[in-house]
């Protein structure tokens, strides 16, 4: 048996609510598999199933079995789906740390001082204009 995927918990836990870390072919193997980060993270999209994330944020130390069983059993079946949140390229930010040679923690501190049209400048000197 391959580790399995962590959407297949998070959609045991939303819809299905079948027990994937009991009967299985290796038990060991799918409690394993677990990843309380994104489960906890996916089911914090959702307001009925954000604070029941918090509570295993809270109880993080608890093993993977434990975390699962409370989740499955305390949050009610229903279909919940959203994209994730993925981080925005900011251009201005890139340019001030590549003119700069700053990392990008110094970047944007860097770029609070500057005005927008010193940004620009920045941008059109990085494209080499």
């Amino acid at each position: 048996m391959a580790k399995m995927n962590p959407f297949d918990f998070v959609d045991s836990i939303n819809f299905s609510k079948k027990d994937l870390m009991r009967g299985t072919e290796n038990d060991q193997l799918a409690e394993k598999s677990y990843n309380a980060w994104l489960i906890n993270s996916a089911l914090s999209y959702f307001p009925d199933t954000i604070q029941y994330a918090n509570v295993m944020n809270g109880n993080h130390h608890l093993d993977n079995k434990l975390q699962y069983q409370y989740l499955i059993n305390i949050v009610r079946p229903k279909k919940r789906y959203s994209k994730w949140a993925k981080k925005k390229e900011d251009s201005d930010l890139e340019a001030v740390a590549r003119c700069y040679g700053y990392n990008m923690k110094k970047a944007r501190s860097a770029i609070q001082i500057l005005s927008p049209e010193q940004l620009q400048q920045l941008k059109e000197f990085d494209k080499g204009g």
